[in-house]
């Protein structure tokens, strides 16, 4: 296809188009209105000046007769311009007037006719036809005495066929104009849609990082443009998530596999007694349930990011989560000899997936419970250790917060913790997959809030932050 033929074909060209069709054809009939209504103007304004002419001629007959009405025409026939005049006898004896020819018929009938002429002062015997046109009024008088004023429409044709060429013109003009304006408007916005649509090919042959380009304009190319960028972003975030999740399975659960595969061989190699196969399968029990416990939550994670949990939202209170999670993970916490404290006093309304969000909570408590080491006082006597979990309002948000006074997580692996299958070098010894952070973050992302990691003099401190909901009402 011509680079002519696809900028005729495109949508913005054929919306100039019609727009210049619709506006061509209301210009032509304003312009059609205007003349239409000059010239009924012109008409009126001669109908009123030959009204004027005849009034003032009969009153010139009432006071002298025939006589003092010929002198009368006479005097005004003699004078420059468009105004015709003529008496005639009765059987069409001219008598005085400026008018030496006129159609047959015309003095016969009276009152209003517009009708071709021929002026005295011009040429005789030259044969032409009149080719003056007038609007003429006739009308009898006494004693068989007829008497024509007009006036000549040379004047009002020639201002009728000005505003038609003006018109014409005008017209003209503007689909010019109209046609150029569109073909410039055209070609810019194909050259920003072919720029897109070359962006687009790239990305689709796997240039994920490649962006449709924005002019800064702001308008609706940009605003499509900004959108389309940030769905790029996103899918971005997620395939290089999905490769990573897949690199990480790969070689995170590729150890756990290999000791299933060996315990096994190791028990059929050397199990001697039931107790020593009894012992080989539970351990591939443990190991398995390792493994359901890393997919299940690898499945909520992808639950939580795909929005698919969004259907499963309802009104709870945060507060009775953090207090009934507590409760839960209190024994837990006991038997390591750790304080755990729940601080959940007012109602913390939020609107959401409740099984979600207590898993998060469970797991940032969890990872509290794992990393928390005792206080050493000034007396350098360790105390218990300590977790507060919390929650309260503040503001149009619900904030839930687990704190510990464990080893923390340097603020620089702080944004990386959140990924999945990520576990810091102190705790590599420690039992865990590396999803807990990075289901609570996906969890906070779900409900348009987010996960914050913050120091906490000493350990972590663990923030999920929520929208506020609806009030919640009080139990009992």
């Amino acid at each position: 296809m011509t680079a002519l033929g696809k900028l005729f074909r495109t949508t913005t060209f054929k919306l100039t188009l019609v727009y210049l069709t619709v506006f061509a054809l209301f210009a032509a009939f304003l312009l059609g209105y205007f003349a239409l209504n000059t010239r009924r103007l012109i008409t009126e304004q001669i109908t009123d000046t030959v009204n004027a002419e005849v009034t003032g001629l009969s009153e010139q007959y009432r006071q002298g007769g025939i006589r003092r009405l010929v002198l009368a025409v006479d005097a005004r026939a003699r004078r420059p311009g468009s105004s015709l005049y003529l008496v005639t006898t009765f059987n069409g004896d001219s008598l005085a007037g400026n008018v030496t020819s006129l159609p047959p018929g015309i003095l016969e009938s009276t009152g209003w006719e517009e009708t071709e002429y021929r002026r005295l002062d011009e040429a005789e015997g030259s044969g032409k036809h009149p080719e003056h046109n007038a609007l003429v009024r006739v009308f009898q008088l006494p004693g068989g005495f007829r008497m024509l004023v007009g006036r000549d429409l040379d004047e009002r044709e020639r201002l009728y066929r000005i505003v038609l060429a003006a018109g014409r013109w005008s017209v003209a003009i503007v689909l010019v104009l109209g046609l150029a304006g569109g073909l410039f408007v055209t070609r810019r916005v194909l050259r920003r849609v072919d720029a897109m649509t070359e962006t687009s090919r790239s990305i689709m042959a796997g240039d994920l990082g490649e962006r449709l380009p924005v002019d800064g304009t702001g308008d609706e190319l940009d605003r499509l443009a900004e959108n389309l960028n940030l769905m790029l972003e996103r899918i971005e975030a997620l395939m290089h998530g999905l490769k990573e999740v897949s690199d990480n399975i790969a070689h995170d659960l590729k150890t756990p596999l290999t000791r299933l595969r060996n315990r096994s061989e190791e028990a059929l190699r050397s199990a001697k007694s039931e107790t020593e196969y009894r012992s080989a399968l539970e351990a591939t029990i443990d190991e398995s349930d390792g493994l359901i416990r890393t997919f299940n939550a690898l499945l909520m994670i992808a639950r939580a990011e795909s929005g698919q949990a969004r259907d499963d939202m309802v009104e709870f209170d945060a507060a009775e989560i953090v207090r009934d999670i507590g409760e839960l993970y209190e024994p837990v916490a006991e038997e390591k000899g750790i304080q755990l404290k729940v601080e959940a006093e007012e109602p913390a309304p939020v609107t959401g997936n409740r099984e979600l969000v207590s898993q998060a909570l469970a797991n940032l408590i969890d990872n509290a419970i794992k990393y928390a080491e005792p206080v050493r006082t000034e007396a350098d006597a360790p105390s218990s250790a300590e977790i507060v979990v919390r929650a309260q309002n503040d503001g149009d948000r619900v904030l839930l917060s687990v704190a510990d006074n464990g080893p923390g997580i340097p603020e620089a692996d702080r944004s990386r913790v959140l990924e999945r299958f990520v576990r810091l070098e102190q705790s590599r010894s420690l039992p865990g997959s590396g999803l807990g952070l990075s289901l609570a973050s996906a969890v906070a992302r779900l409900h348009g809030g987010e996960l914050t990691l913050a120091d906490n003099a000493p350990g972590l401190k663990s923030v999920i932050a929520l929208p506020r909901g609806g009030p919640v009402q009080m139990a009992g």
